[in-house]
């Protein structure tokens, strides 16, 4: 069996051909520009380089055709025909609380889909569209929908609600829905793998460090908690966004004249370590410029360690201790200083690392010092591959 996983942005599609039989990616690619002038489609077949196909890309469905086109052909292809293809499975960013888990895509799901639409206007469109793309383009062929909010549906109620009047949730759905639920499952579950243990019996903090950035706590294989909020603007420092922030502040700026349009640019787009040092959004350079004696650099990577220490002891307090804390995604699967930095200092609550371990880069590993009581694991996130799993496993072929 092998399942097309489709991530599709405002312009962009990624993708991925799996075979579940042995879980290879067999190819995956980027296309890019989607809409706009000089459109490209980055297709690269398992094992061999890159290829770059200059094509005009006017929207996603004729975009979805030129992947098909590239997995087919004779000479960059890895497929014969379309109908190797037994599933597609979609990263939707947004299932508000219609959905807690993955679904079969049908004429009901679309039309929540566009319910939600409302909860995350620059996200759930693009994704919405691809569906239809895949529709057009592969008819017949089973779709399924996976949700980044869907692993977070197990929060509590005193975790999610927002201390406002309740009409406001009534009528308004203002709560916390959480995000990267895809990656957070994965990694929790590989993580009870290499422990030894059901995860139905582990308390699991998951850290997803990228340029987007947050936390979960797991307990017992649910999730209770989660630094992402209404939006994924809330909680930790990340590339560009502020992360958690006293509301008044916004109301604040708005009594100075700025317009909540260029308060919601600034804070999703100027602010956090691009905001702060002033240098990049990307934590290497201003990482590099902190090390360089740069002191704004040195105050937003102090800020980015702080934050991600604060939700730890948060989150071991919401689950009356941890077995594990585990580093994923693009900062926490490859800077060794951010996974030392959170770790130190941390003694006191049994969070021990070995540092001599920590001098990795993308791949598995535990960094737990041997007294160290809860362990400090490090995980490559596979949503793609997580998505194929669900995807095989709803599509029903």
């Amino acid at each position: 069996m092998k399942v097309l996983v489709i991530n599709c942005g405002s312009s962009s599609l990624k993708y991925q051909l799996i075979d579940m039989e042995t879980e290879e990616v067999l190819a995956k690619g980027l296309c890019e520009r989607i809409g706009i002038n000089e459109s490209v489609l980055n297709h690269i077949p398992g094992g061999r380089s890159k290829v770059v196909i200059k094509v005009d890309l006017p929207n996603h469905e004729v975009a979805i055709r030129e992947v098909i086109k590239a997995l087919t052909d004779k000479e960059i292809g890895v497929i014969k025909d379309l109908g190797e293809i037994s599933a597609v499975g979609h990263r939707v960013v947004h299932g508000g609380e219609k959905f807690a888990c993955s679904v079969p895509i049908t004429d009901d799901v679309m039309k929540a889909l566009d319910e939600c639409t409302p909860l995350a206007p620059l996200h759930n469109p693009p994704n919405i569209i691809g569906i239809k793309a895949v529709t057009a383009a592969m008819p017949g062929v089973p779709q399924v929908g996976v949700f980044d909010t869907a692993f977070h549906q197990t929060m509590p109620e005193k975790a999610y609600m927002y201390a406002l009047p309740y009409e406001f949730y009534e009528k308004y759905r203002l709560r916390k829905y959480g995000f990267h639920g895809t990656s957070h499952k994965f990694v929790a579950e590989r993580a009870a793998e290499m422990l030894g243990r059901p995860i139905e019996e582990l308390k699991i903090i998951t850290l997803h460090i990228g340029s987007g950035a947050s936390i979960a706590a797991v307990k017992n294989g649910r999730c209770i908690d989660t630094s992402m909020g209404f939006t994924p603007l809330d909680g930790l420092v990340m590339g560009t966004r502020c992360g958690k922030l006293d509301p008044a502040v916004v109301t604040y700026l708005v009594n100075l004249g700025y317009t909540t349009k260029e308060i919601d640019t600034v804070m999703n787009k100027k602010s956090g370590v691009l905001g702060i040092s002033g240098v990049s959004a990307d934590t290497r350079d201003v990482w590099a410029a902190a090390e360089e004696g740069d002191r704004r650099s040195i105050l937003a990577r102090d800020m980015f360690v702080y934050r991600i220490k604060a939700y730890i002891g948060e989150y071991i307090a919401a689950m009356n201790g941890a077995d594990a804390i585990v580093f994923t995604a693009g900062v926490g699967e490859n800077d060794k200083y951010t996974r030392e930095k959170v770790c130190e200092d941390m003694d006191f609550l049994g969070i021990k690392m070995d540092v001599s371990k920590n001098n990795i880069r993308g791949v598995e590993a535990d960094l737990s010092a041997y007294d160290s009581r809860i362990k400090i694991l490090v995980i490559p996130t596979n949503e793609e591959l997580a998505i194929a799993r669900e995807t095989k496993r709803l599509a029903g072929v």
